[in-house]
């Protein structure tokens, strides 16, 4: 029997801060950020991803721009599955339009509840899939990072998203030990915004704070002192102001939320079997997620735990390259629907 249609599945890392697809043959077509803009008074949307982020901060009163997930979990279900399903049309542009709808595989962090994980799944669905499965995302990180999951050794990931920070040791295709936190990337903007606003009584937004984490934030010791300019609202005469600040004190604020994923890491390799922590011992922790490229982290955990750390290839697209990966596996996830472990 012929058949007219054809099917791309896709892989979905549905993050806080950022979405990307990837499609199966033909790797990731698509990274925006997971950020909607809608029109108060008619309920529109106005703005998807890129050029809904540009708007943070800029916006009149009748236009909202929401992040419709947050810790990791969707807090907007509607607007969720709305820009799920602008992603997933997005990346199907130029199909057949005899195609049929796609299988998704989409990641959820490993700490979520069966109601959290079921909203993802459902939103997916919402969106256009045909079918949807979850994947835990420390074990689509682990494939992406290129670890030997489904071999009888020990592997183990720390993936620091915006929203969680996923610590896992992997073993023959499933997650032995994990923790999940909701302490990462964005809890790091606000340590640097709360750091700004207590101590130069200056207000500044979540994009500055992203920039200054990226030009100059750290996880250790800093040896040579770098300053930056940075630019807010001062709170006193409610004017705009200039200040400089630098890594020396970026890193003080950050010293407290680098400790609790240091102390998750720690907290996970007290818990693994002994055969399993001879192998990561001898191979290391794979470090994964854009809080992966904060300067000197790998040397602040490897420091703390004793243990040699690696930064992924491809930290930033560890997760959606193991999610599309996975779509190989759809049989195993269906007959072991632990893979999402919690």
């Amino acid at each position: 029997m012929v058949r007219f249609g054809f099917s791309q599945d896709l892989g979905i890392d549905l993050g806080t801060a950022n979405t990307l697809v990837y499609m199966k043959g033909k790797g990731i077509l698509l990274r925006e950020p997971s950020v909607v803009a809608k029109n108060l008074q008619t309920g529109e949307t106005e703005a998807v991803g890129n050029n809904a982020k540009i708007m943070i901060g800029r916006t009149p009163g009748n236009i909202s721009v929401i992040r419709p997930m947050k810790d990791g979990v969707i807090a907007d279900y509607e607007t969720t599955a709305m820009m799920m399903k602008y992603y997933i049309n997005k990346a199907h542009k130029r199909r057949s339009p005899f195609a049929r709808k796609p299988n998704v595989m989409v990641c959820v962090p490993s700490g979520i509840t069966m109601v959290e994980e079921r909203a993802v799944i459902d939103a997916t669905k919402q969106a256009g899939a045909k079918d949807a499965y979850p994947i835990a995302e420390p074990f689509a990180a682990a494939i992406g990072a290129g670890l030997p999951v489904w071999e009888p050794t020990g592997s183990m990931i720390v993936d620091i998203g915006g929203g969680t920070t996923e610590v896992a040791i992997i073993s023959l295709g499933g997650i032995v030990t994990s923790q999940s936190i909701r302490i990462a990337g964005d809890e790091m903007d606000d340590a640097i915004i709360q750091f700004i606003k207590k101590k130069y009584n200056l207000l500044i937004g979540e994009h500055t704070a992203e920039v200054i984490k990226m030009e100059i934030g750290s996880a250790g010791e800093v040896h040579d002192t770098v300053e930056m300019e940075i630019r807010g609202r001062d709170l006193v005469t409610g004017l705009p102001q200039t200040i400089t600040t630098s890594n020396l004190e970026i890193e003080a604020a950050l010293r407290d939320t680098i400790n609790s994923i240091v102390e998750a890491v720690k907290n996970t390799l007290e818990k693994t079997p002994p055969e399993l922590s001879a192998d990561i011992m001898e191979k290391g922790i794979v470090l994964a997620g854009g809080g992966a490229l904060l300067k000197n982290l790998d040397k602040k955990i490897s420091e703390e735990t004793k243990m040699p750390v690696f930064v992924a290839e491809d930290p930033l697209d560890c997760v959606a390259i193991g999610t599309g990966k996975s779509l190989d596996y759809i049989h195993h996830f269906r007959a072991n629907p632990s893979i999402s472990n919690r």
